[in-house]
């Protein structure tokens, strides 16, 4: 397994789990990138609704990719349920509105999602919301009880440990140089190698263009950001480590 990210560690305690010799080598530590820094959402949703998937691509499809999503949160709380992670997992999440359009827009999707399985949504009003989130800017919220939030960093460290405790070997500062595509594939690092029958390569950007040049070609920018302000005590639910984070129901 090429990366220590959530895909090669996700994809790494599957296959120990199922019995398989695996070893991740990770460039630097685990967690390093995008899986160790982002917000910590688990969110039941895609960057396209779910009507427009099914308009665009059909029913079975839309149908497919409903049933990845709600699987995947669940996989992430099973494991956190019996390898004990300690990453500060909050069940629930919400799609707020500003106006009654939103709103008619939200509980429209309600609709849609419950057609693809999602029964754990919850309409709130103006009152309702207010249980939620103490501001009176919004009109109403969707509910997804199936959501929620987690320290990311701390997943990442919890599924390397399970994959430790399941037989498989973790190598961190161990930047692959080379993979040699024969049968065996030979995976090189600059302090050894690694003989393997299959080899899953989940880098991320971070390969460049020298390990997978194929893979390289097809990695593109991505432009996003994060801001900062002063401290807002008591005005939203309090954190693992409050000094780092706060955050209220995401």
């Amino acid at each position: 397994m090429v990366g220590g990210g959530y895909t090669g560690l996700s994809s790494a305690l599957h296959l120990a789990e199922a019995g398989f010799d695996v070893v991740v080598l990770e460039a630097s530590r685990i967690g390093f990138g995008a899986s160790g820094r982002n917000g910590g959402q688990l969110v039941n949703s895609y960057s396209r609704d779910i009507d427009v998937i099914e308009k665009s691509y059909g029913m079975d499809t839309a149908r497919m990719l409903g049933s990845m999503m709600f699987e995947g949160g669940e996989i992430i709380r099973e494991r956190i349920k019996r390898y004990q992670i300690d990453c500060d997992y909050r069940p629930g999440g919400l799609f707020v509105a500003m106006n009654d359009k939103q709103l008619a827009t939200l509980e429209e999707q309600k609709e849609n999602w419950e057609r693809y399985g999602n029964k754990q949504l919850e309409l709130l009003d103006a009152n309702a919301i207010r249980r939620e989130v103490a501001s009176d800017r919004y009109t109403g919220a969707l509910l997804d009880h199936s959501g929620g939030h987690i320290h990311p960093l701390n997943l990442a460290i919890g599924e390397a440990d399970a994959i430790r405790l399941n037989g498989g070997r973790v190598y961190e500062l161990s930047a692959v140089t080379q993979i040699q595509h024969t049968t065996p594939a030979v995976v090189r690092t600059a302090k050894g190698q690694v003989t393997a029958k299959y080899v899953i390569v989940a880098g991320n950007a971070y390969l460049g263009d020298k390990v997978e040049p194929e893979l390289a070609k097809r990695s593109m920018p991505c432009g996003t950001q994060v801001i900062t302000t002063e401290r807002a005590v008591g005005r939203f639910s309090p954190f693992a480590d409050p000094e780092k984070l706060l955050c209220g129901r995401l």
